[in-house]
C-alpha cells in the first residue's frame, strides 16, 4: 500500500479539495559506491578546511554563497530557516490554461493526488471539469521548506500534480550556438521523402515497449562477478559517422522501413489527459 508523503487541499473559488499527495515516479538508477580497487574497502570523505587542511567538526560547517575566488558571504541557518515559505496545506489555484499550451520542458516531477476523507465528490467533480473542459490547473505548492510552482492535471482515473520549473530556469535555446538563427532552406523532395519516413515509422506509444538495456547488462554484469566469474571484455572499435547524401539516405530509409511493412495506425483511448508526458531524467 502506497504511503502519502504530503496532504491537504486543493481550493478554487469556495471549493476545497482535501487531498493527500503520493511519489508517482520510482526511478532504478543503479547506485555505486567509491572502494579501494585493491582490498575493496569503501572510500570515506573528511571535511576538510582548504586554508587549514585540518577537518572541520559538522557543528561549525556553514553555508556560504561565492562572490569571487574565496570570497563568500557565510549564511547561518536561522538566517536561511526565517526565508523558508511559510509551511501551508492548501494549493490555491490561480489559473486554468490548456494542457497544450505547457511545453513539457517545464515539467520537473510528477506526483499522484487521491481523495481524502470526506473528499471524493469535490474531487470526482474537479477531475470530471477540467477533463470535459480539457484544462489544467496551475497553482503553488510548498513540499517540506520549497515552494513549488505546480500543474494538477486529469490522469486516467485520478489527478497527478506536476511540479515545475520557473521560467528562468529553462535555458535560453538562442544561447546554443550550434542552433541556427535561421532555419536552412528545405527542399520540396526532401521535405516529402522526410514526412513519408516519418509516416512509415509512426505507431501508437507504447511505453511498454521500451525497455533500460544498459540498467540489464549492469545487473547481469554484477551477478556475473558477485558469483566470481571471469569476465572477458571485447573492445569495441568506434566508427566515424560517414557523410552521406541526404536525398540518397532518404531514399534508402524509405525503402527500407516500407519493406517491413506498415505500422498499425489505429486510434488507441487515451489518458484522461490526452497526452503523455515526456520525463527527465
Amino acid at each position: 500500500m502506497a504511503r502519502a508523503i504530503w496532504s491537504g487541499a486543493i481550493s478554487f473559488g469556495l471549493v476545497t479539495v482535501p487531498i493527500k499527495m503520493y511519489t508517482a515516479v520510482r526511478q532504478k538508477d543503479i547506485s555505486f559506491h567509491q572502494v579501494d580497487a585493491k582490498s575493496g574497502a569503501r572510500i570515506k570523505y573528511k571535511r576538510v578546511s582548504a586554508k587549514t587542511g585540518r577537518e572541520v567538526p559538522y557543528e561549525q560547517i556553514s553555508k556560504g554563497y561565492e562572490l569571487e575566488d574565496d570570497r563568500y558571504v557565510v549564511l547561518d541557518p536561522e538566517e536561511l530557516e526565517a526565508l523558508d515559505p511559510k509551511v501551508t496545506h492548501t494549493i490555491d489555484i490561480e489559473d486554468f490554461v490548456d494542457l497544450a499550451e505547457i511545453d513539457p520542458i517545464y515539467y520537473e516531477r510528477t506526483y499522484f493526488l487521491g481523495a481524502d476523507k470526506g473528499g471524493e465528490k469535490a474531487y470526482a467533480l474537479l477531475r470530471k471539469a477540467m477533463e470535459d473542459a480539457g484544462k489544467v490547473a496551475i497553482g503553488r505548492v510548498v513540499i517540506r521548506t520549497k515552494q513549488y510552482l505546480a500543474a494538477i492535471r486529469p490522469y486516467e482515473r485520478g489527478l497527478a500534480l506536476e511540479t515545475m520549473y520557473y521560467p528562468d530556469e529553462v535555458v535560453d535555446i538562442g544561447s546554443i550556438d550550434t542552433v541556427p538563427e535561421r532555419a536552412a532552406r528545405v527542399g520540396e523532395r526532401e521535405l516529402k521523402m522526410a514526412k513519408q519516413l516519418i509516416d512509415s515509422l509512426s505507431a501508437e506509444f507504447d511505453p511498454d515497449k521500451y525497455k533500460d538495456e544498459y540498467r540489464k547488462r549492469v545487473l547481469d554484469l554484477i551477478k556475473k562477478k558477485a558469483k566470481g566469474k571471469t569476465i572477458e571484455i571485447e573492445e569495441g572499435v568506434e566508427e566515424t559517422p560517414k557523410v552521406v547524401d541526404l536525398i540518397e539516405a532518404l531514399r534508402r530509409s524509405v525503402e527500407t522501413t516500407s519493406g517491413n511493412g506498415s505500422k498499425s495506425k489505429g486510434k488507441k483511448k487515451t489518458s484522461s489527459s490526452g497526452q503523455r508526458k515526456r520525463r527527465s531524467a
